[in-house]
C-alpha cells in the first residue's frame, strides 16, 4: 500500500505567532510569547499573574490596550514603567530615578 497526499515537513511558519511589542514601539511577529504584559495607554508593564492587571481585565477593562513583550529590557526601551503591584522591587527603583 503506498501513501500519498500533501504532506510537508513543518516550517518555522507554521508555528503559532504572537504579537509583541518592541523596543520602537513597534509591533513584530514572534514564534516566542512574550514573558511580561503592560497597558498601551497607561505605559505600564508587569508580570501575567498580576493581581491588579487581571483585576482590571475581569472589571471588562484593559484588554483592548493589553501589549506583550519578549523581555523587561525591551518594555523599558518601549517606554514602559514597571508595575507599583506585581514589580515592587523594579516599581521602587524606577521611582527613586524619577526625582
Amino acid at each position: 500500500m503506498s501513501i500519498s497526499g500533501n504532506f510537508r515537513k513543518e516550517e518555522p511558519h507554521d508555528k503559532k505567532q504572537y504579537t509583541l511589542l518592541g523596543e520602537d514601539g513597534r509591533f513584530y511577529q514572534s514564534i516566542n510569547p512574550g514573558t511580561l504584559a503592560g497597558n498601551g495607554r497607561s505605559k505600564i508593564y508587569g508580570r501575567f499573574d498580576c493581581p491588579s492587571a487581571l483585576r482590571a481585565i475581569r472589571q471588562g477593562g484593559y484588554v483592548e490596550h493589553r501589549v506583550f513583550f519578549a523581555d523587561e529590557r525591551t518594555a523599558i526601551f518601549a517606554g514602559y514603567r514597571p508595575c507599583g503591584t506585581c514589580l515592587k522591587k523594579q516599581y521602587t527603583q524606577w521611582k527613586a530615578t524619577r526625582r
